[in-house]
């Protein structure tokens, strides 16, 4: 049976798993992501890949939280990670003496979803990450759709403080924008996990800021929805563990949108990865 190594780098850790063609994962390893050196990130992810037998796979697929090249396999930026131009496709074929597919992460696990998991039985599938930033893809019929770069980075009038701004999507609703969101609202949570404590006690200081959170989300929903029809959303993401505090109201806020849950959750980079790669190697 073939094997794939299947990398899902995030801002905050990052991941390596073998996958078997049936997309089963025989072994993870989880190491925290290493920021600000292309240098020190290329020897970080070498010395995650010692901890597996490379002898018994076949490539590697990756999904990373960026623009990619992948004429060439290079990851042209990594703005969540602080490095950019990372020539990880040649120095893997230099170091490991394998092939790695690469793609931008939220387009492998849309593949996962699409293919595998809650889009399968639809044609057009979205599926968004909420985590240390927002990523969003498209596939129709189980193929990626190039037209959707870093959604979570689209402009964003801000109106819900004493002097509007423009940020991003990004900047306010991800698990890194909570803490900023509540920040310009002069309230101060150390990370997401403490904001949905509070959201769960009902704080009374929390609530308008939690409803701002929902009016954002939910305009960025309705820019997914007005701008690529999909028949289904799948959402995955660190935030979603507090989906029992959150996930129903926003749901109840787009009636219009079938938002679910990712059945691979937090593993769809991971199995997207092996199903683009296994892709791959059928194209060679």
């Amino acid at each position: 049976m073939k094997r794939v190594l299947s990398f899902d780098i995030g801002g905050t850790n990052t991941r390596l798993a073998l996958i078997n063609e049936r997309y089963e994962i025989e072994k993870v390893v989880i190491r925290p992501t290493i920021r600000n050196s292309p240098e020190d990130f290329l020897e970080s992810i070498a010395s995650i890949i010692e901890e597996f037998d490379v002898s018994k796979v076949a490539c590697f697929g990756a999904g990373v939280p960026g623009v990619v090249d992948r004429s060439t396999n290079e990851i042209i930026t990594l703005p969540n990670v602080g490095i950019s131009h990372i020539k990880i496709g040649e120095f893997i074929k230099e170091r490991i003496k394998k092939d790695i597919y690469v793609r931008n992460d939220a387009e492998t696990a849309c593949l996962a979803e699409a293919v595998l998991g809650k889009g399968k039985h639809y044609s057009r599938v979205f599926f968004i990450t909420i985590s240390t930033g927002i990523g969003g893809a498209l596939a129709i019929d189980g193929k990626i759709q190039d037209y959707v770069t870093e959604i979570g980075h689209t402009a964003y009038l801000y109106k819900d403080i004493k002097t509007p701004k423009y940020v991003d999507y990004e900047y306010l609703t991800s698990g890194n924008g909570i803490v900023r969101l509540c920040k310009e609202h002069d309230f101060i949570v150390a990370d997401a996990a403490e904001f949905f404590e509070l959201v769960k006690q009902r704080n009374p200081n929390i609530m308008p800021i939690y409803n701002s959170w929902l009016k954002v989300l939910t305009d960025f929903i309705h820019l997914v929805q007005n701008s690529y029809h999909p028949e289904v959303i799948t959402i995955t993401g660190g935030v979603m563990k507090a989906k029992d505090i959150f996930f129903e109201d926003l749901k109840r806020l787009n009636p219009e949108s079938n938002l679910v849950e990712c059945q691979f959750k937090e593993d769809a980079g991971l199995i997207g990865g092996a199903v683009y790669a296994f892709d791959m190697l059928k194209n060679d």
